[in-house]
């Protein structure tokens, strides 16, 4: 019993960890997807419509997004900023 509690106590550790350094990992875009915020807690991703009629209709309001742009959650709103994050997470101008 004793091998079996200290196993499952090993794989919940690494499970923890797992998960902690999966979500801050970076983001991943891949072409021909949109990612949709949606409001608090509704983020969703979706292939799009493979038209130029399509990418036309998106284009026209399209903005690009500039270098050393963060993005973070505040009261359960997403928000940006110009800047960066050092490796301890402290936000600076560059």
């Amino acid at each position: 019993m004793k091998t079996l509690s200290k196993t499952l106590i090993a794989v919940a550790a690494f499970a923890a960890v797992a998960s902690t350094a999966f979500s801050q990992s970076a983001w991943d875009f891949k072409s021909g997807m949109a990612y949709m915020y949606g409001g608090p807690g509704k983020m969703s991703a979706m292939a799009m419509a493979d038209t130029s009629m399509n990418h036309d209709a998106m284009m026209k309001n399209a903005r690009k997004v500039p270098a050393n742009t963060v993005f973070f959650m505040d009261k359960g709103q997403l928000y940006s900023a110009s800047g960066m994050l050092d490796p301890t997470g402290n936000f600076y101008l560059p």
